[in-house]
Formats: structure tokens, C-alpha cells, sequence
């Protein structure tokens, strides 16, 4: 079963096994750029995704 990544309303979908990191880069987005939660809880970079996961991204506004 693929994990689900969420952004913006959009889904992509990646492998299990990969981490966070890796899957961001798949889809083309900046780990930087991103918070990532699983069930209300923040995961880091290095968080290897489960099978079935769901991942919401909340995009980081910076300005200047």
C-alpha cells in the first residue's frame, strides 16, 4: 500500500520504505518548505514512511 502525501488539496503518492526526505524530493518539493505530520504529529526528514501512511504538508511562508 503506497503512502499518501498531501499538499495544497493535491496527493501524490510514494513507496513505503523511503524517508520523508527522499519523498519530498520525488514529488519536487523542498523539505524547507514544508512541515510534515502523521496523525497530528510533526515527523522529521529522516522518518521512514509506513505502509498506508497519510502525510499532510503545511507549506512555511517566510517573508522579508
Amino acid at each position: 500500500m503506497p503512502v499518501k502525501l498531501i499538499l495544497r488539496g493535491k496527493e501524490y503518492e510514494v513507496k513505503a520504505g523511503m524517508t520523508l526526505q527522499d519523498s519530498l524530493r520525488k514529488i519536487d518539493v523542498l523539505p524547507e518548505g514544508v512541515i510534515a505530520t502523521c496523525n497530528g504529529e510533526m515527523i522529521l526528514e529522516d522518518e521512514i514512511l509506513k505502509d498506508g501512511a497519510v502525510i499532510k504538508l503545511i507549506a512555511v511562508i517566510s517573508g522579508g
